[in-house]
């Protein structure tokens, strides 16, 4: 029986494993996919960012605090409101797989790859 690994070849370990899971386990909410999304075309606010997914404020606030806190997204103050993004550099990766999938599935060709990094925070 064949394997399906060559010769030097070594799987991850499980900590990739888990932590690729995480991620995906984050954008498994539609909600977060498409604040995930708007936020790679651009930074917005939490008011900007609800009207574009078509949430309710607290939820969407909420939505962002989770990908904050697992690194996805991050923000910085303007005056009296917090701004919201996602760093291209640090996130190219999860970047990548969310424009290649949603791109797919709406027939949109996929920008061209950036380097991968790994996820880091989750």
């Amino acid at each position: 029986m064949a394997t399906a690994r060559g010769p030097g070849h070594q799987d991850p370990s499980a900590e990739v494993f888990a932590e690729a899971a995480a991620a995906f386990g984050l954008l498994a909410s539609p909600a977060r996919l498409h604040i995930v999304w708007a936020l790679a075309q651009g930074e917005s606010d939490v008011t900007g960012l609800a009207e574009r997914v078509g949430g309710a404020l607290p939820a969407v606030s909420q939505h962002l605090t989770k990908l904050k806190l697992a690194g996805l997204v991050r923000s910085r103050r303007e005056g009296r409101r917090q701004v919201y993004f996602v760093d291209a550099a640090e996130q190219a990766a999860v970047l990548d797989v969310v424009r290649l999938l949603v791109g797919r599935l709406t027939g949109q060709a996929a920008p061209a790859a950036v380097p991968a990094r790994r996820l880091r925070g989750l």
